[in-house]
């Protein structure tokens, strides 16, 4: 029997296992060094900010449930599109895609803090009582704290882009989803995907703590390269 692993293409590969070695070590590291606070993504105005963490966030993710959803999408979708884009063009698409996630999300956190604060950043946001300068008492506090200190993690940024990218270059490919007996076209399964992150990223349930504008900015990137590549869908795909 052949392995379900065979026909993994390389950077495909690669990514499972670099997101495999991250989760473990945030794990194993745990009572020696905090992982989630030194590569998951911060806002820039936190003073956990550091550079290197709009890319290293991709990597880091909150727990099983988490890393396996997004593992999976990337396992099922990324070969197919690896194969159509090309190795070092899918590697790109991924990071940029990723990248995309990152600034659409900080960019919705800006405007929410400036709106609380008239500025786009916290005076000295190591300090609690910087953030109970603006009015509002306990409430409007811990809101700016959840803003700024609050840390974005996954890969669902870059996972976005790819089913944005699997939905335009492959759009009449069939597939099964979850408590879904009957197969949905892609190109019917994946604006669904787009128009639920929007409502639920605008509604901002209660509770919710799913970074939805994140998947959001993926989605929107992957759809812009593969506009601006001008990637076209193969015609000899069955």
């Amino acid at each position: 029997m052949q392995s379900p692993f065979a026909n993994l293409t390389p950077v495909v590969k690669n990514l499972l296992i670099i997101n495999i070695i991250f989760f473990v070590a945030t794990f194993a590291l745990a009572k020696v060094i905090d992982l989630d606070v030194l590569f998951a993504a911060f806002y820039p105005g936190s003073h956990f900010f550091r550079p290197w963490q709009p890319i290293t966030y991709m990597f880091m993710h909150g727990g099983f449930e988490h890393i396996f959803f997004n593992l999976y999408a990337l396992f099922i979708f990324g070969p197919l599109l690896e194969y159509a884009l090309g190795s070092k063009r899918f590697f790109n698409y991924y990071f940029i895609t990723g990248l995309g996630g990152y600034v659409l999300y900080m960019v919705v956190q800006a405007i929410q803090i400036h709106a609380i604060t008239g500025a786009l950043s916290v005076p000295h946001p190591e300090l609690q009582s910087s953030y109970y300068a603006y009015g509002g008492g306990q409430a409007v506090a811990q809101k700016l704290i959840s803003l700024v200190n609050t840390p974005m993690l996954g890969a669902s940024g870059a996972i976005f882009g790819i089913l944005v990218g699997f939905g335009m270059l492959f759009p009449n490919l069939e597939m099964m989803i979850m408590f879904i007996p009957i197969p949905i076209k892609a190109k019917i399964l994946v604006p669904i995907y787009i128009v639920v992150e929007l409502f639920l990223g605008v509604k901002q349930v209660s509770g919710d703590s799913v970074a939805h504008f994140a998947h959001l900015g993926g989605a929107l990137f992957g759809f812009l390269l593969i506009k601006l590549w001008n990637i076209k869908r193969p015609n000899n795909f069955y």
